[in-house]
């Protein structure tokens, strides 16, 4: 299975105290979903996540195919990191590994995601024609929609960073 990778910072004006009771809460992960993906969380979940907790989401990839996409949150240290990992979904692994690092003026938010596809070469060719795209599109979002929540004033902004092998 090849790993890949995916890494995106930004600067947000908060501290990671001020930033965690946002991040924290899975019910705020659709608003900072593109609309295309339509994810749903599907089960009842907590305002603020736990270590161990599981949230349930359906997703729309690609193609209208819906699947059940499973996540565990496995590590936390408040208000530093929390890690993400899929235990049933798309993917045949993924980990999502969200760190909040003061700097001066705020914070300095890094997503950094490994995942590996199912499939052998189809998923790999899957990954060159679509899928590395569509992650791109969804962290893109993110960033965007991000600075619009908290930095209103500067619209759209630049992407600080991503990373692919």
């Amino acid at each position: 299975m090849k790993l890949y990778r995916l890494q995106r910072t930004q600067a947000l004006p908060l501290s990671p105290e001020e930033a965690w009771p946002f991040f924290s809460s899975p019910l705020n992960l659709p608003s900072l979903t593109p609309a295309w993906l339509n994810l749903r969380i599907v089960g009842d979940v907590p305002d603020h996540m736990f270590s161990g907790i599981v949230i349930p989401y359906r997703v729309t990839p690609a193609f209208g195919l819906s699947v059940t996409w499973i996540t565990e949150i496995t590590h936390m240290d408040m208000p530093h990191y929390f890690v993400d990992e899929q235990r049933f979904g798309p993917y045949r692994f993924w980990q999502h590994l969200h760190r909040f690092q003061p700097r001066p003026g705020g914070l300095e938010m890094t997503d950094t995601v490994h995942y590996g596809l199912k499939h052998g070469p189809l998923g790999r060719l899957l990954h060159t024609l679509i899928i590395r795209r569509r992650l791109e599109e969804i962290f893109d979002f993110r960033f965007v929609k991000l600075q619009s929540i908290f930095e209103p004033e500067k619209g759209q902004g630049i992407l600080e960073g991503s990373a692919w092998p």
